[in-house]
């Protein structure tokens, strides 16, 4: 199971995502937009990262126009990793370094293939944990220090 939302700058995009996720025979759960009516971001960035941070999932993509706002809201959920990635070389590495559990795309800057390629590639690869689970768990201990606590 993956979940996923968008604002309506990414709905057209979420949409040919959705059907890529299909294809690799997942189940999606779609938080929204379902229309081209103007929304706010935040509100579907908290349906999502709120799910994954809660454990109810481990994986969601977002998506807005340029995918910067979800990466911000998302982010400050404790738990979430949400990597915001424009090729497919920083979604394979989010996924390989950051264990990132929430993919974040821009609706206006990337093209349907190219989003599709990116979640292929960030789903096809792995944590590869050793020195880089040193940087997570200092990230874990940021998120203690300022407050950041479990929903």
């Amino acid at each position: 199971m993956i979940v996923i939302g968008s604002d309506h700058g990414g709905l057209e995009l979420k949409e040919a995502v959705k059907a890529a996720l299909a294809s690799r025979g997942m189940d999606v759960d779609d938080f929204g937009t379902d229309n081209s009516d103007s929304v706010d971001y935040p509100d579907f960035a908290e349906k999502v990262a709120g799910a994954v941070s809660r454990g109810e999932v481990e994986l969601g993509i977002l998506i807005c126009g340029t995918g910067i706002g979800m990466s911000i809201v998302a982010n400050k959920f404790p738990g979430v990793r949400a990597a915001l990635a424009t090729d497919e070389f920083m979604a394979q590495m989010a996924r390989e370094h950051n264990n990132a559990n929430i993919l974040v795309l821009g609706g206006r800057v990337l093209s349907a293939d190219m989003a599709t390629k990116m979640v292929n590639v960030w789903l096809d690869s792995s944590y590869e944990g050793g020195r880089h689970q040193r940087r997570l768990d200092k990230i874990a201990q940021v998120e203690a220090a300022v407050g950041a606590t479990e929903l």
